[in-house]
Protein backbone atom coordinates (compact mmCIF):
# COMPACT_ATOMS: atom_id res chain seq x y z
CA UNK A 1 0.00 0.00 0.00
CA UNK A 2 1.22 3.60 -0.99
CA UNK A 3 0.70 6.61 1.50
CA UNK A 4 -0.69 9.53 -0.71
CA UNK A 5 0.93 13.03 -0.32
CA UNK A 6 -2.11 14.28 1.11
CA UNK A 7 -2.39 12.12 3.69
CA UNK A 8 1.96 12.69 4.34
CA UNK A 9 0.92 16.26 4.22
CA UNK A 10 -2.31 15.96 6.47
CA UNK A 11 0.30 14.10 9.10
CA UNK A 12 3.06 16.50 8.86
CA UNK A 13 0.37 19.10 9.96
CA UNK A 14 -1.23 17.68 12.46
CA UNK A 15 2.18 16.60 14.14
CA UNK A 16 3.19 20.38 13.63
CA UNK A 17 -0.25 21.52 15.66
CA UNK A 18 0.43 19.13 18.77
CA UNK A 19 4.08 20.10 19.16
CA UNK A 20 2.70 23.31 19.44
CA UNK A 21 -0.60 22.90 21.39
CA UNK A 22 -1.52 26.18 23.06
CA UNK A 23 -1.18 28.73 20.03
CA UNK A 24 -2.67 28.69 16.61
CA UNK A 25 0.05 27.98 14.29
CA UNK A 26 0.13 29.35 10.64
CA UNK A 27 0.25 27.99 7.04
CA UNK A 28 3.30 29.97 6.17
CA UNK A 29 5.18 28.33 9.70
CA UNK A 30 4.48 24.50 8.78
CA UNK A 31 4.94 25.14 4.69
CA UNK A 32 8.65 25.97 6.03
CA UNK A 33 9.14 23.55 8.52
CA UNK A 34 7.66 20.78 6.64
CA UNK A 35 8.43 21.41 3.28
CA UNK A 36 5.14 21.52 1.55
CA UNK A 37 3.77 24.25 -0.90
CA UNK A 38 1.22 26.45 0.79
CA UNK A 39 -1.17 25.77 -1.93
CA UNK A 40 -1.33 22.40 -1.44
CA UNK A 41 -1.28 22.83 2.83
CA UNK A 42 -4.36 24.83 2.24
CA UNK A 43 -6.88 21.95 0.30
CA UNK A 44 -4.95 19.75 3.13
CA UNK A 45 -6.25 21.91 6.52
CA UNK A 46 -9.06 22.98 5.19
CA UNK A 47 -9.97 18.58 4.17
CA UNK A 48 -8.87 18.34 8.11
CA UNK A 49 -11.20 21.14 9.25
CA UNK A 50 -14.11 20.10 7.70
CA UNK A 51 -13.33 16.42 9.15
CA UNK A 52 -13.43 17.89 12.37
CA UNK A 53 -9.53 17.60 12.99
CA UNK A 54 -8.44 21.17 13.13
CA UNK A 55 -10.32 24.33 13.79
CA UNK A 56 -9.04 27.44 11.67
CA UNK A 57 -9.45 30.94 12.05
CA UNK A 58 -9.15 33.62 9.77
CA UNK A 59 -8.19 36.94 9.74
CA UNK A 60 -4.65 39.37 10.90
CA UNK A 61 -4.30 36.94 13.88
CA UNK A 62 -5.08 34.10 12.77
CA UNK A 63 -4.07 30.50 12.17
CA UNK A 64 -5.19 26.65 13.02
CA UNK A 65 -4.77 24.89 16.24
CA UNK A 66 -6.28 20.81 16.78
CA UNK A 67 -9.16 20.87 17.37
CA UNK A 68 -9.70 18.23 20.13
CA UNK A 69 -6.66 16.50 22.34
CA UNK A 70 -3.91 14.82 20.25
CA UNK A 71 -4.74 11.84 22.32
CA UNK A 72 -8.47 11.50 20.74
CA UNK A 73 -7.22 11.99 17.26
CA UNK A 74 -6.50 8.21 15.99
CA UNK A 75 -4.33 7.74 13.04
CA UNK A 76 -6.16 4.81 11.46
CA UNK A 77 -9.31 6.80 11.24
CA UNK A 78 -7.31 9.79 9.31
CA UNK A 79 -5.89 7.26 7.12
CA UNK A 80 -9.32 5.90 6.32
CA UNK A 81 -10.71 9.47 5.62
CA UNK A 82 -8.18 10.62 3.29
CA UNK A 83 -6.66 7.18 1.76
CA UNK A 84 -10.38 5.47 1.08
CA UNK A 85 -11.64 7.62 -1.93
CA UNK A 86 -8.05 6.42 -3.63
CA UNK A 87 -8.56 2.70 -5.06
CA UNK A 88 -6.36 0.85 -4.18
CA UNK A 89 -6.22 -1.19 -7.78
CA UNK A 90 -8.07 -0.36 -10.83
CA UNK A 91 -11.00 -2.98 -10.04
CA UNK A 92 -11.82 -0.70 -7.16
CA UNK A 93 -12.25 2.45 -9.00
CA UNK A 94 -15.83 3.21 -9.60
CA UNK A 95 -15.14 4.64 -13.12
CA UNK A 96 -12.98 3.58 -15.23
CA UNK A 97 -12.56 -0.15 -14.61
CA UNK A 98 -11.93 -2.14 -17.85
CA UNK A 99 -10.71 -5.21 -15.73
CA UNK A 100 -12.43 -8.24 -17.33
CA UNK A 101 -11.87 -10.13 -14.37
CA UNK A 102 -13.53 -8.17 -11.59
CA UNK A 103 -16.52 -10.09 -10.43
CA UNK A 104 -14.17 -13.49 -10.35
CA UNK A 105 -10.62 -12.32 -9.18
CA UNK A 106 -9.92 -13.41 -5.83
CA UNK A 107 -7.64 -10.80 -5.83
CA UNK A 108 -9.56 -8.20 -4.94
CA UNK A 109 -11.09 -9.85 -1.74
CA UNK A 110 -7.38 -10.23 -0.37
CA UNK A 111 -6.20 -6.67 -0.97
CA UNK A 112 -9.38 -5.61 0.51
CA UNK A 113 -8.00 -7.98 3.76
CA UNK A 114 -4.85 -6.39 3.09
CA UNK A 115 -5.85 -2.40 3.25
CA UNK A 116 -8.08 -3.20 6.38
CA UNK A 117 -5.24 -4.83 8.06
CA UNK A 118 -3.09 -1.67 6.98
CA UNK A 119 -6.17 0.66 8.69
CA UNK A 120 -6.58 -1.91 11.83
CA UNK A 121 -2.49 -1.17 12.26
CA UNK A 122 -2.62 2.26 12.67
CA UNK A 123 -5.98 2.13 14.77
CA UNK A 124 -4.02 1.73 18.31
CA UNK A 125 -2.18 4.63 17.55
CA UNK A 126 -2.71 8.41 18.48
CA UNK A 127 -1.32 11.63 17.35
CA UNK A 128 -0.15 12.22 20.83
CA UNK A 129 1.92 8.78 20.72
CA UNK A 130 3.61 10.06 17.98
CA UNK A 131 4.56 13.50 18.92
CA UNK A 132 4.67 12.89 22.67
CA UNK A 133 7.81 12.53 24.04
CA UNK A 134 9.54 12.14 20.91
CA UNK A 135 12.34 14.77 21.59
CA UNK A 136 13.93 14.33 17.96
CA UNK A 137 10.43 15.51 16.61
CA UNK A 138 10.01 18.21 18.85
CA UNK A 139 13.22 19.58 18.27
CA UNK A 140 11.91 20.19 14.59
CA UNK A 141 8.86 21.05 14.50
CA UNK A 142 8.56 23.17 18.38
CA UNK A 143 12.31 23.67 18.77
CA UNK A 144 11.12 26.68 21.80
CA UNK A 145 9.26 23.55 23.43
CA UNK A 146 12.60 21.71 23.66
CA UNK A 147 13.61 24.36 26.35
CA UNK A 148 9.91 24.94 27.89
CA UNK A 149 7.15 23.24 28.73
CA UNK A 150 6.26 19.97 27.13
CA UNK A 151 3.46 20.84 24.64
CA UNK A 152 1.65 17.95 25.38
CA UNK A 153 1.60 18.86 29.19
CA UNK A 154 -0.22 22.21 27.84
CA UNK A 155 -3.73 21.84 27.99
CA UNK A 156 -6.06 22.11 24.27
CA UNK A 157 -7.10 25.75 23.98
CA UNK A 158 -10.45 26.05 22.29
CA UNK A 159 -9.85 29.38 20.18
CA UNK A 160 -13.69 29.66 19.20
CA UNK A 161 -14.28 29.60 23.32
CA UNK A 162 -11.66 31.97 23.83
CA UNK A 163 -11.50 34.06 20.98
Amino acid sequence: MRVTKRTNIAMRVLMYCAGNTGRLVTKHEIAKVCNASENHLAQVINQLAQLGYLHTQRGRNGGLELARPASQIVIGDIFRALEAPVPLAECFADVDNTCPLTDACLLREALTKAANSFYETLDPITLDSLVCGNTQLLGIIAPAACNGPNPCDVPLVNARATG
